[in-house]
């Protein structure tokens, strides 16, 4: 669909120098840059660097700066190393001469090794769950205006949880969360287009899920959410295009900071990918 081919548009950025990019933003509700869409980019940048037979098995960044949606990012590679197996590099990304986010990312061969993992929970299949999409749909006008604006949002990304948020009530809930996801159109087999996109989709629901023990699972007003930093492990090859179950948990919230952290499943159980970010979380005081 036109979403998922914008959507690897808007990751495939522009080489300007041997070791520098840039990219384009697109608006996905928020006034600023999405995290998301400039991790994923910072992964891109430094998949440029990498010979192509090296796959990125993590990455770890921290969010400096708000992203500003109508000028370009400028990406800068610094290929930190390269040895037998595995492959590093640092991005920085830049607007108006200073740094917004910096990411750190390794690379390795495909190499056999032992092989366990953690369980799938035991969860209601896609099948039987409405998306975000048929949320808007099904509420319609009763919905908050700030609630529908989020929900009316065209996503390159289909999501479709499987708890029930109330959203006319501000009820509390255990910080957990699965959602499941794909793209919204076909992918090819290409590891890395398929990790980029992962990436990208892993920034929401995440931090969110850290508000639910407080009454906030949906009603965001009068509260500054920002995510601070965010890691993320790949397992195995795995298809954007086919559902994944993003299993999330929130196991504390601290000093106006909520830490999360994320499994992502394939429809056959296995673990693909698993995410930690930490974010600021506060109230805004009204004057």
């Amino acid at each position: 669909m036109k979403q998922v081919s914008e959507l690897l548009s808007l990751l495939d950025l522009e080489r300007i120098e041997v070791n520098l990019f840039k990219g384009q933003s697109r608006s996905v509700g928020s006034p600023r840059v999405f995290g998301g869409q400039v991790m994923a980019q910072a992964l891109s940048a430094a998949m440029r660097t990498v010979p192509e037979d090296r796959f990125v098995h993590s990455f770890h960044g921290y969010f400096v700066l708000p992203g500003n949606l109508e000028i370009p990012i400028i990406f800068e590679v610094d290929r930190i190393r390269d040895g037998g197996s595995f492959t590093t590099r640092a991005v920085k990304a830049i607007q108006n001469g200073q740094a917004i986010f910096h990411l750190t990312a390794s690379f390795q061969i495909d190499q056999e090794g032992y092989d366990h993992q953690v369980e799938m929970p035991k969860v209601l299949g896609y099948d039987e769950l409405v998306s975000y999409d048929g949320m808007a749909k099904q509420f319609g006008d009763q919905l908050p205006p700030n609630i529908r604006k989020i929900l009316n949002i065209e996503r390159p990304i289909e999501f479709r949880p499987v708890e029930f948020l109330n959203p006319f009530a501000s009820e509390v809930y255990e910080p957990v969360r699965n959602v499941w996801l794909k793209t919204k159109g076909e992918m090819t087999d290409d590891r890395r287009q398929n990790a980029l996109v992962l990436a990208y989709a892993s920034d929401y629901n995440l931090l969110t899920t850290a508000l639910f023990p407080h009454g906030k699972a949906i009603d965001h007003r009068n509260l500054q959410i920002a995510s601070l930093d965010h890691a993320m492990w790949f397992h195995r090859p795995f298809r954007a295009d086919e559902w994944l179950l993003y299993s999330i948990d929130s196991p504390s919230a601290s000093g106006a900071r909520g830490f999360t952290r994320g499994n992502i499943f394939d429809v056959e159980g296995k673990l693909v990918a698993s995410v930690a970010q930490e974010g600021l979380m506060r109230e805004v005081r009204k004057k």
